[in-house]
């Protein structure tokens, strides 16, 4: 099988995963990996038997490298992927694409002009549990869907991360952090949004660190730490979401659930990767719960960027797409802007659906 050689930027502490499962797939091929610090780099090479570690600039003159995976931080995830789309490499890029809109353009007309192509995270839709929902609904299983609920109830990072601040800083917050999962697991299941009612808070003005190694440490507080509003699909189902920093005592609450004509559909947490999906129709007396759809119900972090090298070695597109990025991207934004300006915020941007993936591959095969 034809193979795509990749590079990865950034060895933090996600890259552990994306370095394990790309020796899975057999369209990667992964044979660099660079870091600032070039000792981190070192010992994740190590780590994971990658043959090369090295700085950026280095791994982006490699003229063997086709695809650069950028695990940055998210406030140089634009510039990292300028660098790499300029040295002529196809970039995807963990969440969210940028840290604002027009940083989020820039990317993605850079890709066009140069003819490259943008991939973004997350690709937990990818996995066993939201395809099963996505079928269901495909199916008919609950109707026509008509609305959504949608909770991502978090005390913060500081009483367990190594490195907290930047979920605090611009760029960060519960929306910038884990709406990702929820708004791409939505617009898979429901399509693209059209307008979005937005409103955002703030509990606390400082957060102390009580993870080790910066235990003690204060960090103010400059992004709202809940976010909560209304969106409205293009297919005109409303869903309502929450996703907050600030839930000290702990919640019940689901992940997500869909509401059809029919019934109602618990979809699984979407920053996993299985289920456990559950059903229920109008009339039945209790929820049944759905046997996941063959394929990847782990942690398969790594899934996007080899859907990407199948699409370049194909010539069709690949499903983690800039254009859904960046429609998530403004999804998250427009929350923040409706709050502030008291008003609904119109979506500019629109995308496709992500298809479903085909039945019946072998696991870490991409058709």
């Amino acid at each position: 099988m034809d193979r795509i050689k990749i590079g990865i930027i950034g060895c933090g502490k996600i890259s552990g995963i994306y370095m394990e499962n790309c020796r899975k797939f057999a369209v990667l091929d992964l044979v660099a990996c660079a870091d600032l610090d070039l000792n981190r780099a070192r010992e994740q090479a190590a780590a994971y038997g990658i043959p090369r570690a090295c700085s950026t600039e280095e791994l982006l003159a490699d003229p063997e490298i086709e695809l650069v995976i950028n695990l940055t931080i998210p406030a140089v995830h634009a510039d990292v992927s300028l660098q790499a789309l300029r040295a002529g490499k196809h970039v995807y890029v963990e969440k969210p694409l940028a840290v604002s809109l027009a940083e989020g353009q820039r990317v993605l007309e850079e890709a066009r002009t140069r003819g490259l192509l943008v991939g973004c995270a997350p690709e937990t839709f990818f996995g066993a549990g939201i395809q099963t929902a996505l079928k269901l609904i495909e199916d008919g299983a609950i109707g026509r869907p008509v609305s959504a609920t949608a909770f991502m109830m978090s005390r913060g990072h500081e009483h367990w991360h190594p490195d907290p601040e930047f979920y605090y800083a611009p760029g960060g917050g519960p929306m910038f952090d884990m709406g990702p999962y929820y708004l791409t697991a939505l617009v898979q299941l429901l399509g693209p949004v059209a307008r979005i009612a937005g409103i955002t808070g703030k509990a606390l003005p400082e957060r102390v660190i009580t993870s080790e190694k910066k235990r003690g440490s204060v960090i103010p507080v400059a992004v709202p730490t809940h976010v909560a509003g209304t969106l409205q699909f293009e297919g005109g189902a409303i869903a309502s979401l929450i996703t907050s920093f600030d839930i000290f005592g702990g919640s019940s609450l689901p992940p997500i659930e869909i509401h059809g004509t029919e019934g109602s559909l618990l979809v699984p947490d979407p920053n996993t990767f299985g289920g456990p999906v559950k059903y229920r129709r109008t009339g039945d007396e209790d929820w049944t719960e759905q046997p996941l759809l063959p394929g990847y119900e782990g942690n398969s972090r790594g899934i996007g960027p080899a859907d990407m090298a199948c699409a370049l070695l194909r010539g069709r597109p690949h499903r983690a797409s800039g254009e859904l990025a960046y429609h998530v991207l403004e999804a998250m934004w427009a929350f923040h802007e409706s709050s502030d300006s008291g008003r609904y915020y119109e979506m500019a941007s629109r995308c496709e659906r992500p298809k479903a993936l085909p039945a019946g591959l072998p696991l870490y095969t991409l058709d």
